[in-house]
């Protein structure tokens, strides 16, 4: 939601505290360095509107209104990109790296068998 690189310090900033400090009940032990580079490659397969939405709300708490209001974007668009990100998010860490349109024609493919 911005290129500016003071505000994407203090956004990382903020997140790695959030990150840290957990609140009570929250913490679920350290994560692997493999699941965070899995899903980091899984951030950076996103488009960048996309990336950026997913962000804005689970990083930066902001309301799907807001994002649709800042991006230009309607409301349901905000929310079909929240769920492309959280889908191919859950794919790759059950470990399925493939691009989206190989999942989709195997999905294809079960309806259309040769």
């Amino acid at each position: 939601m911005t290129d500016r690189p003071e505000e994407m310090e203090a956004r990382a900033k903020r997140a790695f505290e959030r990150s840290t400090d957990p609140a009570p009940g929250d913490y679920h032990g350290p994560v692997h360095p493999d699941e965070l580079a899995r899903m980091e490659r899984a951030l950076l397969s996103l488009s960048r509107t996309t990336r950026e939405i997913f962000l804005a709300v689970r990083l930066d708490g902001y309301s799907y209104d807001h994002i649709a209001k800042v991006t230009g974007l309607s409301q349901r668009q905000v929310a079909r990109r929240m769920r492309t990100a959280i889908r191919r998010l859950g794919r790759y860490r059950r470990g399925d790296e493939r691009p989206e349109w190989q999942v989709r024609l195997q999905r294809w493919r079960r309806y259309w068998p040769r």
